[in-house]
């Protein structure tokens, strides 16, 4: 069992607990949902991530001893004995993780008591918006990439925490390496990383930084090349390594410039097979510039870790229907003209044209919408009566997002502002 998750929240979830039980109402059937109203300004989809965690957390929502002591101020002993004996007992259905998303897309549907749904909003919220908005970010990065790879690399640009969970969600949008270590423990992410300038200032000598390096990781290491001179660094690479020379990395000066330089001479010395890795506050717009340099792999951090512009998603969680007195759902929502929700319980599918491009985002209300044979179905069950049903590996939701995302139409490689590529359309209700 992980640690407890329980204090992951928010004081008023635990008033409105204490608040509905006195009036007798906490105990009403209830329906949940996380959604968003729109999409990152400029943004023309969004990638789910952070389910399995989210799954994790639900799993560790358990008010401990420890927990239990610091909500003595907060509710009165009756709700702290209620609080000793939670655990969800609730179904959820979600879009699986590496999905993508669109307006008002239904990424969880949560259906308990009030009680045991609302006080899981806060830890919800936080994975889900965090961790979708780094996935997001690093699609747009890897679709930029063109295939080529993309190493995380954000660590020390964010939140130690937040670095793993980063380094997971990257993963799940191609990125295909991480330097947090943490993350190859916890999730199974591949980690890679050879040396920073503070080694090659370490030694007398850069010839000597080089020497100590090969003769600890190989040929097949990187050496980076511009701590002082780049075009002498490249000589003393080879002439240290040989031809055989796994890669440079250049981090700083016009890079496009620069890798053209880079590869003319490793061509000249004959390490043509030397690849070049290019460092140094990349985001997605710097890497489609790079699309026609000879780059061959892409390090990525400080842009990526705060999702590139749009650290957070938006995402809400509302409450949507919920039980009348005369034992019936009724549905609910918010009334606001800044702030729309849509009240009932929602199903959705991907309408999908006869050649298999997605042609909108489609949300029934009340009832699941109409499939006319190819379309396909977004919502999957991940917890049935308390139990987590839904977990997989992280490899399957790479290999989702490959597919997902192929399923767009073209204009979602575009890194230029745009609306959603396809629409959303609520049906029913």
């Amino acid at each position: 069992m992980n640690p407890s998750t329980a204090l992951l929240t928010d004081h008023y979830e635990l008033t409105m607990v204490q608040a509905a039980r006195q009036s007798g109402t906490a105990d009403r059937r209830s329906v949940f949902e996380l959604f968003p109203r729109r999409l990152p300004e400029g943004r023309r989809y969004g990638v789910v991530a952070g389910v399995g965690r989210a799954l994790d957390a639900i799993e560790a929502f358990r008010f401990d001893d420890a927990a239990l002591a610091t909500l003595r101020d907060v509710v009165d002993a009756d709700t702290l004995d209620w609080l000793a004996g939670y655990r969800f007992s609730g179904d959820v259905w979600g879009y699986t993780e590496g999905e993508t998303y669109f307006p008002y897309s239904p990424l969880l549907v949560v259906e308990g008591t009030f009680a045991e749904a609302v006080l899981l909003e806060t830890v919800l919220l936080s994975i889900y918006n965090h961790d979708s908005a780094i996935a997001s970010a690093a699609s747009r990065m890897t679709t930029a990439a063109g295939g080529r790879p993309c190493i995380e690399m954000g660590s020390r640009r964010t939140h130690e925490e937040a670095a793993v969970a980063a380094a997971r969600a990257a993963y799940v949008a191609g990125f295909d390496t991480t330097s947090n270590l943490m993350a190859r423990q916890r999730y199974g992410v591949p980690t890679a990383g050879t040396s920073a300038h503070s080694f090659t200032l370490l030694h007398d000598t850069e010839a000597d930084a080089f020497r100590a390096q090969v003769a600890a990781q190989g040929v097949g290491t990187s050496l980076l090349v511009d701590t002082y001179d780049v075009t002498e660094a490249v000589r003393l690479g080879i002439e240290v390594a040989g031809t055989d020379l796994g890669a440079v990395r250049l981090d700083s000066g016009d890079l496009g410039v620069v890798a053209r330089e880079v590869r003319d001479q490793l061509d000249d010395l004959g390490a043509t097979g030397t690849k070049i890795i290019v460092t140094s506050d990349l985001d997605e717009y710097a890497i489609a510039a790079l699309a026609a340099a000879p780059v061959d792999g892409y390090g990525v951090g400080t842009q990526l870790v705060t999702g590139s512009g749009h650290p957070t998603c938006g995402f809400v969680y509302k409450l949507v229907a919920r039980e009348g007195d005369d034992g019936e759902m009724v549905s609910v929502a918010k009334k606001a003209k800044d702030k729309i929700s849509v009240g009932g319980r929602k199903y959705a599918l991907r309408r999908l044209s006869s050649r298999g491009v997605a042609q909108a985002e489609v949300v029934g209300i009340g009832e699941p919408p109409a499939n006319d044979g190819n379309d396909r179905p977004l919502l999957v069950p991940l917890v049935r009566d308390g139990e987590i049903v839904g977990r997989e590996s992280l490899d399957a939701s790479r290999e989702r997002h490959r597919t997902s995302l192929a399923e767009l139409p073209r204009s979602v490689q575009m890194m230029s502002a745009g609306e959603p590529v396809i629409p959303t359309e609520h049906v029913g209700g």
